[in-house]
């Protein structure tokens, strides 16, 4: 979402500013000890439900479900909501903390059985004593499901396979005895929503579940359970029941015995399913990632910390479905929890994640270029229940990316460079002048962001026509509202790259950026406005994400649109246009172009001088004279760009074939007191021929490049010793940096850590000595970053390969970076 509007000074509110920073953000509101009633949500009439307007596709939407969670309230200090009780709150005896009665059925059927708890228990009557779920990372069901990195003690099962666990009776199993597992989630768990699932051991099941017995062997009974592949994903309650001939008999519910199910891309009856493992390995699997940034010259890349299986992780992620009141019933399709993802992890509409800022005043929170990772920000949100701020594109996707890996769904972070945010429904990128070729910034509501971060998942599209599974865009930035919803997706990328933009969900928004044309527009003498130029190949020039298996940089763009200027992809912007708002703008063109504009800009280094270069190359065979206008500012990688603080005019003639070359030197003095956050630099151009009526107008961005931190490992990693890292840092600028701060975080190493360095000297050179202890083996990524309001965007990571202690195995507890017994409270 754009920051202060193009045209406008350094730092002057944009504006449609109060889509998201018009209100600046105010400290939010501690929440009274005693929260309110939850408001009767079946009396707002005439209202929809979110569910009902974010997501048409939804079977539940016509219908009032009592698996809804409460409805978040609109401001960011509403005390409205029920509390939700942490994990130490509740009773073993109660599923989930909430009112139940251990001796009365779940379905509510009436009739009581007893417990593990009843001290009359009848001689013969077969009672459950025990349960082994093999819910320890090293034991089978963790390690065959993939969950064995997970930093949890509890099973977590991936849905449409089998796990195995263990009951421990009184008396010997017979095969006249009935073993019925029960499992439960919501409020109001039903068999009909399959929030109550009913599982009969050794007598088949419905919808893909189902037992059988394994072994019997004395007082113990081994199972195998096989769960639906279209199960709910999620936290469920776990229940046996038995019935002898000497009477019934019902398990407690135990919090030690509740069950994560998650989505499964190694089950090939999961919609999510992906048949290749180095996929898995990687878009399922992977901690760490790389997002890119910059502009397509000078792309700069920062590692992000995923940490999908650090503690809390997992509880964060259901916290945020629940947060929005997702029905149950729609958290088994993976269309509609990716929806509902893009729309909570900003914070309009629901107070939701993050708070967007792209003003570059964030002292109310953190810079978002100082982030290193997911974790951090999503175990605020589960502490606290308040949106946190700060978030850009990237640290929205760096997000997403974490909460759908997490939920098990294969999902990878995309850079699109020079991505269009187009906001009249055109299809087209839409720049208007004047009579003399002066920008009109009254008219100039499209932006070209110098790079723009989303997510692509993977998935069968069952509601759209065969050949759009595979890759979908989500994107959780809010720019545009979908259905009334800040969110966007899932799209698929095959209708992008085709210019269908009939297709759901928010395909003309998602072509727009990555597929469109700039069209310049002159006016002309009574007022009306002519196509001046079409610019084809200026947006979406390069499209990339981390490759698989390793830390090079990977080239997407074809899976997103045909190869510029093919026939092909002609028709699909041609195609795409014909549905927007100005349909016959490739009719109305002129084209007379035989003078050629290139820009050259050198590797520009924060704090130093800089030259830019712009060559013109006459292709006609006669003479050509060329007026031109070169305009420099400093730009928010949005686009968004501030006052013009130097500018060049000249008139060149040029020989049939021949070139020149214009430059303008810029000193650091020069650019220093307009420099914005992340120090782009957005050099327009604005020209036309005498002879003929050519016009030249180009757009050119290009960074400053900020130093990185260098780390360096001073001893050998081994899990549960501490371990010590060096981290190096020159200042680049010849003025103070005040008020530093420092970042670490690494999964599996370190949990996110804050220092506070004060002040750095200009050109100084700093050094500072970190200890961490590794809880996990294995090779890992420890990343720094550092910001402070003179300098961001500076990062550094190193790999660190953690081994077993000597005659050791695995971490015996998986809670964190010592703190063997830390509880992750969640929001009131």
């Amino acid at each position: 979402m754009p920051a202060p509007s193009s045209g406008t000074t350094t730092g002057s509110p944009r504006s449609d500013v109060g889509r998201w920073g018009g209100n600046p953000w105010q400290p939010l509101v501690t929440p009274s000890p005693e929260p309110e009633p939850e408001p009767d949500r079946h009396a707002r009439h005439g209202r929809r439900p979110f569910w009902a307007r974010c997501c048409g596709c939804c079977s539940c939407q016509n219908t009032i479900d009592e698996d809804w969670g409460p409805e978040p309230g609109g401001d960011h200090g509403s005390n409205s909501r029920p509390r939700r009780p942490s994990p130490r709150d509740r009773r073993p005896d109660t599923p989930g903390g909430r009112p139940n009665t251990l001796g009365r059925r779940p379905d509510s059927r009436g009739s009581t059985v007893t417990t593990a708890r009843d001290d009359t228990i009848q001689e013969g009557k077969l009672v459950v004593t025990g349960v082994d779920l093999l819910s320890s990372p090293s034991d089978q069901n963790r390690q065959e499901h993939h969950t064995d990195e997970f930093e949890y003690n509890e099973l977590i099962i991936r849905r449409g396979q089998p796990f195995h666990m263990v009951l421990f009776l009184s008396r010997p199993y017979d095969s006249s005895d009935r073993v019925t597992l029960e499992l439960l989630i919501g409020n109001n768990p039903e068999v009909g929503k399959g929030t109550h699932v009913i599982i009969p051991v050794g007598q088949g099941g419905s919808g893909g579940w189902n037992a059988q017995v394994t072994k019997s062997s004395g007082k113990n009974l081994n199972l195998q359970v096989h769960t639906s592949p279209n199960a709910i994903i999620g936290k469920f309650q776990f229940t046996v029941r038995t019935c002898s001939e000497a009477g019934e008999f019902q398990l407690p519910f135990d919090p030690c015995n509740e069950i994560y199910i998650l989505f499964n891309p190694w089950c090939p009856e999961d919609t999510v399913y992906v048949d290749r493992e180095d996929w898995r390995q990687e878009y399922v699997l992977n901690e760490c990632g790389r997002i890119y940034y910059g502009t397509e010259a000078q792309i700069g890349e920062r590692t992000w910390n995923y940490g999908q299986f650090d503690h809390g992780v997992l509880d964060a992620c259901l916290y945020i479905l629940d947060r929005r009141g997702m029905p149950y019933g729609g958290r088994r399709d993976p269309i509609s929890v990716c929806r509902v993802v893009s729309a909570m992890v900003n914070s309009l509409d629901d107070n939701g994640i993050l708070i967007g800022n792209w003003s570059g005043e964030y002292s109310r929170g953190t810079n978002p270029s100082a982030w290193v990772g997911s974790v951090e920000i999503l175990l605020s949100y589960l502490r606290t229940g308040f949106p946190v701020p700060y978030g850009q594109c990237w640290v929205f996707a760096g997000v997403t990316t974490t909460v759908l890996r997490c939920l098990g769904l294969a999902t990878r972070t995309i850079t699109n460079f020079n991505s269009a945010h187009d906001t009249d429904t055109s299809l087209t990128m839409d720049i208007y002048f004047d009579e003399n070729m002066k920008p009109l910034e009254h008219l100039n509501h499209d932006s070209v962001w110098n790079f723009h971060v989303w997510n692509d998942c993977w998935m069968k599209r069952p509601d759209l026509p065969p050949g759009f599974d595979g890759w979908q865009v989500v994107d959780a930035t809010p720019q545009e509202t979908s259905s009334g919803i800040f969110c966007c997706g899932p799209c698929s990328v095959e209708s992008v790259k085709n210019g269908l933009v009939y297709m759901k969900y928010d395909t003309p928004f998602i072509f727009a950026e990555v597929n469109s044309d700039k069209i310049y527009w002159q006016r002309q003498g009574d007022g009306s406005f002519k196509v001046v130029y079409v610019e084809e190949k200026a947006i979406g020039s390069l499209v990339v994400t981390k490759a698989v298996g390793s830390n090079m940089r990977e080239d997407v763009s074809h899976i997103y649109k045909h190869p510029e200027g093919s026939e092909a992809e002609r028709k699909a912007v041609e195609t795409a246009a014909a549905h927007g708002s100005k349909p016959n703008v490739y009719a109305i063109r002129d084209s007379a172009e035989d003078v050629a504009l290139k820009v050259e800009a050198q590797d520009a280094v924060m704090g130093q001088d800089l030259t830019i270069c712009v060559v013109l190359t006459n292709c006609g065979s006669s003479p050509r004279t060329v007026k031109l206008h070169l305009y420099l500012s400093v730009t928010y990688y949005t686009g968004v760009s501030g006052s013009v603080f130097k500018e060049s005019k000249k008139e060149v003639v040029l020989a049939p074939g021949a070139s020149e070359r214009m430059a303008m030197p810029v000193a650091y003095k020069e650019y220093r007191v307009h420099l914005v956050d992340q120090g782009a630099m957005l050099l327009n151009i604005s020209g036309h021929v005498k002879e003929n009526t050519q016009v030249l107008a180009k757009q050119h961005t290009f960074r400053l490049r900020t130093p990185d931190l260098t780390l360096t490992l001073l001893r050998a990693a081994v899990v549960g010793q501490v371990c010590e890292v060096q981290i190096v840092f020159q200042n680049p600028l010849p003025i103070t940096l005040t008020n530093v701060v420092f970042r670490l975080e690494g999964s599996g190493l370190q949990r996110p850590k804050t220092l506070n360095a004060g002040d750095i000297e200009g050109n100084k050179r700093v050094t500072l000595r970190q200890t961490f202890v590794p809880v996990r083996p294995g090779c890992r990524q420890l990343i720094a970053s550092l910001d402070s309001p003179q300098l961001s965007q500076v990062h550094g990571v190193i790999q660190v390969d953690v081994a077993l202690a000597a005659g050791g195995g695995g971490s015996s507890d998986t809670r964190g970076n010592g703190s063997s017994e830390e509880t992750i409270p969640i929001a009131s």
